[in-house]
């Protein structure tokens, strides 16, 4: 054999491995770019669901938290209406206080009588939820007419007092009588 003839066989081998790096190349790259779109699809997918349960979780969250506000604001009424009532007893009350000045001194059952009007009107206000413009009108009140407020205040506590004396279950009809004979308690 010649020169020339190992040549040839060397040439083809070496043109044959060329074609296989390349393809070996053409391979992988084409592996590396299918593994890069796995990923990238596998990436969105997570990212898809993470959102979605993120999503579920703030629902979640928004439904408790609704329905805890739900309660409160139940609560909260309920607790108005009965301060309402409690606040409307007692107009009641200072009601019955007025008709035993009423006798001996009317411009104080009047006087009384108005604390009373504006006692209940508190209650409505208190009722419908207005207690914010309650307190800012009685403020006013109290400003314009710092006088009436006070006598108001003070008849109001007077007739509380004479209320709460003459419901007081502790007295007894003896008691009584001996305050009524010697004008003092025993």
């Amino acid at each position: 054999m010649s020169d020339l003839d190992h040549t040839k066989p060397s040439d083809f081998n070496q043109k044959q491995d060329t074609r296989n790096a390349q393809n070996l190349k053409d391979q992988a790259v084409d592996a590396g770019a299918e593994m890069k779109q796995r990923a990238g699809d596998a990436l969105r997918a997570s990212t898809d669901i993470a959102r979605d349960k993120f999503k579920e979780a703030a629902d979640a969250a928004k439904g408790v938290a609704s329905g805890t506000a739900d309660r409160l604001q139940d609560q909260a009424r309920e607790k108005q209406r009965s301060g309402a009532d409690f606040v409307e007893r007692f107009a009641g009350n200072i009601r019955e206080a007025a008709r035993a000045f009423e006798t001996d001194a009317p411009f104080a059952a009047r006087g009384v009588n108005h604390a009373a009007d504006y006692v209940e009107d508190a209650a409505e206000k208190i009722r419908n939820g207005d207690l914010r413009h309650l307190v800012d009108n009685a403020t006013e009140f109290a400003k314009r007419q710092p006088a009436a407020f006070l006598g108001l205040s003070v008849l109001a506590g007077f007739a509380a007092v004479r209320f709460l004396k003459a419901s007081g279950s502790g007295t007894s009809s003896a008691s009584r009588s001996d305050t009524a004979e010697t004008g003092y308690a025993p």
